[in-house]
């Protein structure tokens, strides 16, 4: 049954995805002086290629006057010049009627494309494909800033050629963006399974001492997974429509979060120093009356001090994603060493409720928003009409690479949310345990972190071949579900996978 909803799933996701929607692409408009003065610059423009498409290459852009008509909204005959718009791409403001009455009128006018500008966020100038078929010159959005710099930078008197350069089919970023997040799976689903057998084989020893090092597992229950699914959905939902008013908070939790990881990662390596090992004094104080070394404490204040400067500084996007993912990969490592699945059939549960939590927010959502936008992609990326400008920092996330001019139209970063690390890094987790209890060599800690970096390819593919933001999970969880089961069924050691081999014995758990 499980299987057949994963499929049945998929083939529902497939079946949005070829929903007819509004085609639009990014485009480039390259303005330059009319006086010769400095070097041309691009600005990013939302277009419909079903009016008229545009040349790929900036040499075979026609170079035309650009003429500033947007204090008109061009629904009216009245709207237009008296001389009309011959050969020229006349700026027009948006509202008051539809994008085919603009184009028209601009059109038979004698213009050579239509530029509208927008004061709101960019959206697809559609029509309908008799209207498309009517019209021969390209009808594009461009923001009011845009318009602004041009005209501060360049004058009045400007020049424009509208093109559409083509992208690089994957960014090198991606390849930056798969280390990370197959290796902190990997790493931390081996330090998971590997710390999680040492307790049990010390378990009839006490460390009551100051220095007791390990902190205890969080066993994860049914009840905890739905508890959490329905946090997760009330969260985004709560962001999507509150997103200014939530963001610093969540930026605030990602700070004390990421601190807390940042430490207990760097711990065992600070107790391998031979010095600092002398304590604080004796007190009556919260914390300090365990009487911490002094290596730890001044660990503890590194750790604070690398976040606080993340929270001062996450808006510099010239170096600060690299303390962000820095921060980001020890907080999942932290959270694989503390959350840890009994069963393979805890594992199963979680994995699928949040697949149909990841499809639903970014494949179904779309359909119940009145702005048409997945509440998962608006949320992660950050709406465009934010007043704060804030970004959620719960994500992995590298800058664009490339050097194409589209990378000013498109989210300058790329990423990767840490649900698509932690979900999948707990069974990693789960099958790193497995193997020492059962002695197998590692092979399902291998098949599984391997089935890992399969579905994060796909997931890349499929964002390359579609243009738009896909839900991870969505490859990762049959990839890594599958694969697991498969070495389980090859090796007959189903039953034993499925119930942890005495992990769970005696604790009521799945």
């Amino acid at each position: 049954m499980a299987a057949a909803a994963a499929v049945l799933a998929r083939l529902g996701a497939a079946l949005l995805l070829v929903a007819a929607q509004v085609v639009c692409e990014y485009g480039m408009v390259h303005v330059v002086s009319a006086s010769g003065g400095p070097h041309g610059r691009d600005y990013c423009i939302l277009y419909n290629p079903q009016w008229a498409r545009l040349p790929h290459d900036l040499s075979k852009a026609p170079l035309l006057q650009l003429k500033d008509w947007s204090a008109s909204v061009l629904c009216s005959p009245a709207d237009l010049p008296t001389g009309g718009f011959g050969n020229q791409i006349p700026l027009v403001a948006r509202g008051n009627c539809t994008f085919y009455e603009k184009v028209r009128l601009a059109q038979g006018s004698g213009a050579r494309g239509l530029l509208v500008v927008s004061r709101e966020k960019l959206v697809p100038p559609g029509g309908n494909k008799t209207q498309y078929d009517e019209i021969g010159i390209p009808v594009a959005l461009l923001s009011h800033r845009d318009v602004l710099d041009i005209f501060k930078r360049f004058g009045r008197a400007v020049k424009a050629a509208l093109y559409a350069p083509n992208e690089p089919v994957l960014d090198y970023n991606m390849v930056i963006i798969f280390i990370m997040a197959v290796g902190t799976v990997a790493i931390g689903g081996y330090w998971a399974g590997s710390r999680d057998v040492r307790k049990r084989s010390m378990k009839h020893k006490r460390d009551d001492g100051p220095e007791k090092q390990d902190d205890e597992a969080v066993d994860v229950t049914p009840v905890m997974i739905c508890v959490f699914v329905v946090m997760c959905c009330s969260m985004l939902v709560l962001l999507y429509c509150f997103y200014d008013h939530l963001v610093y908070a969540v930026i605030a939790i990602f700070c004390l979060a990421s601190s807390t990881g940042l430490y207990s990662c760097l711990a065992p390596l600070v107790r391998r120093l031979p010095f600092g090992r002398c304590r604080v004094p004796d007190n009556s104080l919260p914390y300090f009356h365990k009487r911490p070394q002094v290596r730890m404490l001044l660990l503890a204040l590194l750790c604070i001090a690398v976040s606080v400067v993340w929270g001062v500084f996450r808006n510099e996007d010239q170096w600060a994603w690299v303390l962000q993912d820095a921060l980001g990969i020890t907080f999942c490592l932290y959270m694989l060493k503390t959350i840890r699945l009994p069963t393979f059939k805890a594992c199963t549960l979680l994995l699928l409720v949040l697949f149909i939590y990841d499809v639903f927010f970014v494949f179904i959502t779309p359909f119940l928003t009145k702005s048409g936008n997945s509440i998962m992609v608006e949320v992660a990326t950050g709406p465009a009409d934010s007043a704060t400008h804030e970004k959620l920092p719960m994500v992995l996330k590298v800058p664009r690479l490339n050097t194409s001019p589209l990378a000013l139209c498109d989210r300058p970063f790329s990423l990767l949310g840490f649900g698509d690390i932690l979900v999948p890094g707990l069974l990693v987790a789960y099958c790193h345990r497995f193997d020492i209890q059962v002695q197998s060599s590692r092979v399902y800690f291998v098949a599984c972190t391997v089935a890992y970096g399969i579905g994060l390819l796909v997931t890349f593919v499929a964002l390359a071949l579609m243009q738009r933001g896909q839900p991870a999970l969505l490859y990762l969880v049959p990839c890594t579900l599958v694969t697991s089961c498969a070495v389980a069924i090859w090796r007959r050691e189903l039953a034993m996978f499925w119930t942890g081999s005495g992990f769970a014995v005696n604790t009521g758990l799945l």
